[in-house]
């Protein structure tokens, strides 16, 4: 038995209220070319599964099908998975979409089948990259794993004169987090010494992570070129969280002032420099982690 996802319907409005069947709907940026919902924010597009259309059917004892598209759906699908989550990727040829939210607030007045099923059961979704789609398509769920880049920066702990304290510090917490966050999530940790060179070329090949946060180099040696390297490399600089951070706690430390930390951008990457004290990375750990998830919804484009 073939239980892979596929497309049975595509259907779009011109108008609002229920959608009509169509041969073939046109996904472009802002959602389903022609149909009315078209740049309604992050829900550009509407996924139901065909279960869920028989389960309404049956507990309503409606006396026939309603047709395609009368809940609101743009794709009707068999077999989406039920283990969908936001962030995950759903590739139906050479379209791209992202889901950015599963179910949604109901109407004020219930008038049609999708005011009742689509808040509990819709699935809505981002074009990420767009391309025409027609019934019998399969559709191929890559769920989203978050992927966190750990870099601790230390001569000495690169020649293994001691062992990396800090990094670990850091491993803990961001597991956590997405423990926590219930997302899929995986670490890698790489130790380099002190030299911008070895930095830079670690950080250009490493676009594709989620997080980039590094510990060490951010003091004033003339060894610590963290900064320096990191700073220029940043799409987006994010000053609030270290400034905040070094105010908190140089009120206790006011050795904790003279740290550089750093926080940006790069693409899709958030980048976060720390000290490389593990009593540092405790306290930036514990306030990075309070915007973590905001973060990752606002660099998505996710209401926030």
């Amino acid at each position: 038995m073939n239980n892979q996802p596929t497309i049975i319907s595509v259907n779009k409005a011109i108008s609002r209220g229920v959608k009509k069947t169509t041969e073939e709907i046109k996904l472009i940026p802002g959602g389903v070319e022609g149909d009315v919902h078209q740049h309604s924010g992050q829900r550009e597009v509407s996924l139901l599964d065909e279960k869920h259309i028989n389960d309404f059917i049956r507990i309503s004892q409606a006396s026939k099908h309603p047709g395609y598209g009368a809940f609101a759906e743009n794709i009707t699908t068999k077999n989406l998975p039920e283990t969908l989550q936001v962030y995950d990727h759903l590739e139906i040829g050479n379209v791209l979409l992202m889901v950015t939210q599963i179910g949604k607030p109901f109407h004020e007045e219930l008038e049609f089948p999708g005011h009742y099923v689509s808040p509990q059961k819709a699935v809505f979704c981002k074009v990420i990259r767009g391309g025409t789609i027609q019934p019998g398509a399969i559709i191929h769920h890559k769920p989203k794993i978050f992927k966190t880049l750990i870099i601790t920066l230390s001569n000495r702990a690169y020649r293994q004169v001691y062992d990396d304290r800090s990094g670990p510090v850091i491993e803990k917490y961001i597991s956590e987090f997405f423990d926590h966050e219930n997302l899929k999530a995986g670490v890698t940790k790489s130790i380099l010494p002190d030299d911008s060179g070895e930095l830079s070329k670690k950080l250009k090949s490493s676009r594709d992570y989620d997080f980039i946060l590094t510990t060490g180099g951010t003091g004033i040696s003339e060894t610590d070129i963290t900064i320096e390297t990191v700073r220029p490399m940043l799409d987006k600089e994010i000053p609030g969280i270290p400034e905040m951070i070094r105010w908190r706690y140089g009120l206790e430390n006011p050795n904790a002032i003279l740290s550089r930390s750093l926080a940006g951008t790069m693409g899709n990457t958030i980048i976060f420099c720390m000290p490389g004290s593990p009593r540092a990375v405790h306290e930036y750990m514990s306030e990075f982690l309070k915007i973590a998830s905001h973060s990752i919804r606002m660099i998505h484009g996710l209401k926030h």
